[in-house]
């Protein structure tokens, strides 16, 4: 069985990939963020956007198994004003609209963690007014081996009178799992990832080099006007080009960036995928 996939401010597909790597089907996406949607159309190129949320008309709208979606965490973060309801991109009230007209077997939500101290009590009973029962967990980019915390509030609901509630012990049990696995990372480094980049946790953010590689030279940073001689610690890494501070010519860079800062790690919806495609087979 192949649940399928109604996503919601899908943006570049964070959420979207990592679900789709769990066993699920993508069939419609909503995102109105032209580099976005660029990015969309280019790897899930059959996929339909249905475009801006408050425009949709979900009974024209094919019924999914789940509805995901990272609504805009703008009035609930703490690098925010935290207006909540009162900031115009407040648009959880269409994604409650999305969810109780198509009535799927779950919903997939992010958001970020000051949404547990704004507006987070709000979603859950918004939830349980139309009839889903809920369950939620912070949980950490680095619990799947990123080299960043970016803790997110997940959600997963579904209807309360199918009683298909997770038992706790599974949820104990998978998040152990998760656990061992952050463990292994943090031991034997992180698959797939290149050890000569930056730590940004350390104190010189991304400019010093293994004490191993450290030469005498002449050349050397100008403290206060005067050039100094000795330990080459706080120098380039060896791997970095040749181009300055930063890397030149990047296309569409801050759009890049942007898209990157607001997607959800695929990691981490693989993860939440693959315990709702493992609890939607035993019942």
């Amino acid at each position: 069985m192949t649940l399928t996939v109604g996503s919601l401010f899908s943006g570049i597909g964070g959420l979207d990939l990592g679900l789709e790597r769990a066993g699920m089907q993508v069939i419609w996406q909503s995102e109105i963020d032209p580099y976005a949607c660029r990015v969309l159309k280019k790897h899930w190129k059959d996929i339909p956007n249905h475009g801006d949320i408050k425009r949709i008309q979900w009974g024209d709208v094919i019924r999914p198994d789940v509805v995901c979606g990272g609504y805009p965490c703008q009035p609930f973060s703490v690098a925010g004003h935290r207006n909540g309801t009162d900031d115009p991109r407040h648009l959880w009230p269409w994604v409650l609209s999305a969810i109780s007209e198509l009535r799927p077997r779950y919903a997939i939500l992010e958001n970020v963690r000051g949404h547990l101290s704004l507006g987070g009590l709000s979603v859950i009973g918004d939830l349980a007014a139309i009839g889903y029962d809920a369950e939620w967990r912070i949980v950490s980019a680095a619990s799947v081996g990123a080299n960043h915390r970016r803790d997110r509030i997940i959600i997963v609901a579904y209807p309360h009178n199918t009683g298909i509630g997770t038992p706790r012990c599974d949820i104990d049990k998978n998040w152990q799992e998760i656990q061992q696995k952050r463990q292994n990372i943090t031991q034997f480094g992180t698959s797939g990832c290149s050890e000569n980049v930056a730590d940004t946790n350390g104190e010189q953010l991304g400019q010093r080099r293994f004490e191993g590689d450290a030469r005498q030279t002449n050349s050397r940073r100008v403290y206060n006007g005067q050039r100094q001689t000795g330990y080459d610690g706080w120098q380039w890494w060896q791997t970095e080009p040749n181009v300055g501070r930063v890397a030149d010519g990047i296309p569409a860079r801050v759009d890049r960036l942007r898209g990157l800062g607001n997607a959800v790690v695929p990691q981490v919806a693989e993860v939440i995928g693959r315990m709702v495609v493992a609890h939607a087979e035993t019942v």
